[in-house]
């Protein structure tokens, strides 16, 4: 056997053998990687027989003249059919809006351009395809804004971190609500909030919002159910479960204790549930609508969440990878009768995502209230968990012998391995995008924009096998066309904000497509240097948004003090030397953006306290061409610690840190005020100078 037939079968399963790093140096995949990718997306390499005749399927497939279930395409243009139909067949295709057209093939196998956007089925020879036909691009700011402004500003804040009276040790969505408001009347238009993907409450142990059981539900211990079921239902359940020293306890905490939280919300949610189901009232109704629309997906979870409760109370593994074979399958006959037999279970966690989807519908109703022209931004984790709910449910879509990280790159140097699975570019092929259509459509549901993690995902993704290190991964590709027209047309449909973090190893000529479709990249203050310096504000560009750090970053206060330094060699990552040259670059970044805000006029030529600085690098972001300045809360209030560190170990309280003081009232402070005030006061100035910029460019 060659290594040339290896490469070759790898390169026609989607992988790409050679790449290049982020320091811009060739790499290519070891052999042995190679086999062993391939024998993970399913295909056999152990002999030459094995590859050839992997091979020879997939070229057979390649070639196979049948179309897939689902075609992607642009409207205001004729669709080529001419692969699989001849010219002058006849066709119907049924608009989603109803109405139906008919006709025949051009002579050159074409389907007429079809002018609405959506999705639309079509009928034609023995075939029944949907053609979803998107815009050229995603709504930008000004569309969002009616024309009435191109340069807005936000916040961005860790959901767990918000703080209310009564909120029982975790921020939920009446805390969020009321930071909504507050930040509407300080100016801002948006407020991205980190992911509220539905995690393991039956399985606790894993906390992280970018590692969930399903991205197509929600946290439930994020919901707030006396903004649906009144204060007093809610106090009566305390009061039965007995748990007003509990939550009083967990909300007198600096760190959200997890497993804490989970207990007494789980209970608080059980007891509502109890009283909810056994007698009919004025929400029944809603409650049902709500069951009719979640469908499939909703059932399916909701299942997954009886299933995994029971094997867990019976010490039985959490990971259904390991359950019985019976209930690995969410269709088997089994599973619909255990569901049959737990209907009450089942029910219970229908309720708790009814009440999470409710409450963030008031959020974003708040936001949109209090004067936010986008409101709620969700975030997109780029995977989910193996061992969830998604996985299960959606098995042929999802890869599941292959992990998700990250090579080597600026965030992390040994590379990175996330443990979580992502969708499978042939299963999505074959299922018609199904579910990342449907995970479009939950995320987009309640909310006026979405940040999608790791957009280079949908391009290519670093998958490596499950246990293996990062570096024995390799990149595979995904239909980076077909993808981006679904996210358009969602954005269309939703009317809906769409950013993408492209940050770490970025493909030439993605940014450049991203831009195309008006997917908003990030530009982050930290990483926005050049040999000379950090680069001026009129130079960033004006097709991604600008924030100062992220939640894997320090705040600007801690990139100061080089607090993520320290963290860094307390926890392992670097050794004392490599600290030591850590700072000392610092000093010349600090004295370089200190340069910079001065270069602007907006920092007096002295020594400055962090707090002007602060005021000034807020001021600098908003006097940047980016449609969309996203101001983390951290940044605002001018905290110290940085909400998660990536790498291993557990010595910082990652996805933990709450704030002291409560969501409606954090903004109204002296500092964040002004802060607040300066960057308002600087996006209103872009704005003026945006027609002159614009005519200019004309």
């Amino acid at each position: 056997m060659s290594d040339e037939q290896l490469a070759r079968l790898a390169t026609a399963a989607g992988l790409s053998v050679d790449w290049v790093d982020a320091n811009g140096r060739a790499q290519q995949v070891s052999v042995d990687a190679q086999r062993a990718l391939i024998e993970s997306l399913g295909y056999s390499a152990q002999s030459a027989e094995q590859i050839s005749a992997s091979l020879a399927h997939l070229q057979h497939e390649h070639n196979s003249r049948e179309l897939p279930p689902l075609l992607t395409h642009v409207r205001h243009a004729p669709l080529a059919l001419g692969s699989e139909f001849r010219a002058d067949t006849p066709y119907s295709l049924e608009l989603e809006d109803g109405r139906r057209v008919s006709g025949r093939l051009d002579g050159n196998a074409c389907l007429p351009a079809i002018d609405p956007c959506g999705y639309h089925r079509l009928h034609i020879g023995e075939r029944e395809l949907t053609v979803a036909v998107a815009p050229p691009a995603c709504l930008s700011v000004e569309e969002l804004t009616d024309g009435q402004r191109q340069h807005i500003w936000g916040l961005t804040a860790q959901l767990y971190s918000l703080r209310r009276p009564g909120d029982g040790g975790l921020g939920d969505m009446r805390a969020l609500a009321d930071l909504a408001r507050s930040a509407a009347q300080h100016g801002a238009d948006a407020l991205a909030i980190s992911p509220v993907h539905a995690m393991f409450n039956a399985w606790p142990g894993q906390y992280s919002p970018y590692s969930p059981s399903s991205r197509l539900l929600f946290n439930s211990l994020h919901a707030a159910p006396d903004v649906l079921l009144g204060d007093a239902a809610v106090q009566d359940a305390i009061q039965v479960c007995g748990l007003q020293a509990g939550l009083h306890h967990l909300e007198s905490l600096d760190l959200v204790d997890w497993p804490g939280v989970t207990d007494s919300r789980q209970r608080l949610l059980r007891q509502l549930y109890s009283r909810f189901s056994d007698q009919h009232n004025a929400l029944t109704p809603d409650f049902d609508k709500f069951l009719l629309k979640g469908g499939d997906a909703l059932l399916q979870h909701c299942r997954f969440e009886a299933l995994q409760g029971f094997m867990v109370r019976h010490e039985m593994p959490g990971d259904w990878r390991t359950w019985p074979e019976h209930y690995r399958d969410p269709h088997h006959p089994n599973v619909e009768l255990f569901a049959a037999d737990h209907a009450r279970e089942v029910g219970y966690h229908a309720f708790c995502q009814w009440l999470i989807a409710r409450g963030l519908d008031r959020a974003q109703a708040a936001a949109l209230g209090a004067g936010m022209k986008i409101g709620l931004i969700a975030d997109l984790a780029v995977g989910a968990d193996g061992a969830g709910s998604q996985a299960w449910a959606r098995q042929d879509e999802l890869l599941q012998s292959l992990t998700v990280g990250a090579p080597p790159d600026i965030l992390n140097r040994q590379g990175q391995s996330w443990g979580i699975s992502a969708f499978s570019p042939d299963g999505l092929r074959r299922h018609g995008y199904r579910a990342f259509i449907e995970m479009l459509q939950a995320n987009l549901a309640h909310v006026g924009g979405v940040r999608i993690d790791h957009v280079m995902g949908l391009k290519r993704l670093w998958v490596i096998p499950q246990g293996a290190d990062s570096k024995d991964g390799a990149y595979l590709n995904y239909p980076l066309e077909d993808l981006l027209r679904l996210v358009s047309l969602e954005s269309w449909r939703n009317r809906a904000l769409v950013i993408g973090e492209d940050l770490g190893t970025v493909p030439e000529g993605l940014r450049e497509e991203l831009a195309r479709h008006r997917l908003l990249g990030m530009r982050v203050l930290l990483f926005e240097q050049h040999d000379s310096g950090f680069i001026p504000a009129p130079h960033w560009p004006d097709d991604a948004l600008a924030t100062t750090t992220t939640h894997d970053l320090p705040t600007l206060h801690g990139w100061m003090q080089g607090r993520d330094i320290q963290w860094r060699e307390q926890a392992g990552h670097i050794s004392p030397e490599h600290s030591a040259n850590d700072h000392n670059h610092r000093q010349w970044e600090k004295h370089c953006l200190q340069k910079a805000l001065q270069d602007c006029a907006l920092l007096p030529i002295r020594d400055n306290s962090i707090t002007e600085q602060l005021d000034a690098s807020a001021s600098f972001l908003g006097s940047t061409p980016a449609p969309l300045v996203l101001l983390p809360l951290e940044d605002a209030m001018g905290e110290f610690e940085q909400p998660n560190l990536p790498g291993p170990g557990d010595i910082h309280p990652n996805w933990r840190r709450r704030w002291s003081v409560n969501a409606k009232d954090m903004l109204d402070g002296l500092e964040p005020s002004q802060r607040l005030q300066r960057l308002d006061q600087a996006r209103r100035a872009r704005d003026h100078l945006a027609p002159t910029v614009r005519a200019r460019h004309d």
